[in-house]
């Protein structure tokens, strides 16, 4: 391997001097190391003049052999720590629309603390949906807007956000806050109920009692869509209040999001996982112990 390491660097360099100053030995013993390796080859490897080193053609055509011959050798430390450490598993982790920054962050952190025993994966979709293949074992775990009931599931709080109206500006212009009977001049603009968190539900309904009765209701999940009719000065809705949030990257231009000041709706974000799972001798206890480490504390936006 010795010797082929040698002859490398002088097909490399075609210089005895350079090559030697790269291994660093000197020039003398480099070329008798060269003559050895021609000798057991039975192969001139290298013209040689007093100013000019060349490749001859077996030379040129043992060079790629031996890139090829100490590539593999090098390589042999981690191959061999890739078979002999245990393999990950990969799993999945249910991760809905509009995840506040600072839980993407606890996500990577957890992804962090269980890579050596698993591969986790997001997997996108609606909350109900990411419940259900955490129940069915589709999903490992899954962060979920709450309330979800379920006996099967447990359920660790991670993040409250707080919700506003988002209004046409220009109608709205200068202030900070509004009320509910302010809003009574705007029909409240819902989302497809597939397609929104059930606490929406209850903000239907609190608004409902509140006298905002005019609804318009979009038949698709299209959050753009309802942006629109915000900026055209047609409606209102509710969405998370924090400039951090995903949500706002919807927003158009003549949209605002306030606090209403006589309404606080807060949007509740779980860790899911199935019970069953999580319990010792459970395969996934291991994983759901850390998130439980790394989620411990609840976040608020």
């Amino acid at each position: 391997m010795l010797h082929l390491r040698y002859f490398v660097a002088v097909a490399e360099e075609l210089n005895f001097s350079q090559a030697a100053r790269r291994l660093h030995m000197a020039a003398s013993p480099l070329s008798q190391r060269i003559k050895d390796l021609e000798r057991e080859l039975d192969q001139t490897l290298f013209a040689r003049t007093t100013h000019h080193v060349e490749l001859t053609p077996a030379g040129a055509a043992l060079l790629p052999l031996a890139r090829d011959v100490l590539e593999r050798v090098n390589a042999i430390p981690w191959r061999l720590r890739e078979a002999v450490r245990p393999q990950r598993t990969t799993l999945l982790i249910g991760m809905p629309s509009g995840v506040h920054p600072a839980l993407r962050a606890r996500v990577r952190e957890l992804e962090g603390a269980c890579t050596e025993a698993y591969e986790l994966k997001r997997w996108p979709g609606r909350s109900t949906g990411l419940a259900g293949a955490v129940r069915d074992g589709r999903l490992a775990l899954a962060l979920a807007r709450l309330p979800v009931a379920d006996p099967a599931l447990g359920v660790l709080g991670v993040m409250r956000e707080r919700l506003g109206a988002a209004v046409p500006a220009d109608r709205f212009e200068g202030r900070e806050s509004v009320t509910l009977d302010e809003l009574k001049q705007l029909p409240y603009v819902a989302t497809a109920a597939e397609a929104m968190p059930a606490c929406f539900d209850e903000i239907d309904a609190r608004l409902n009692s509140a006298g905002l009765k005019k609804r318009i209701r979009l038949n698709s999940s299209d959050y753009a869509g309802t942006s629109e009719l915000v900026s055209g000065g047609l409606a209102f809705s509710m969405t998370m209040l924090s400039p951090e949030s995903p949500m706002h990257s919807y927003r158009l231009d003549n949209v605002k999001v306030v606090p209403v000041v006589d309404f606080r709706p807060e949007l509740a974000t779980g860790l899911l996982f199935r019970k069953d799972r999580a319990e010792s001798g459970g395969d996934l206890a291991e994983l759901v112990a850390a998130a439980r480490r790394i989620f411990a504390d609840e976040l608020f936006a």
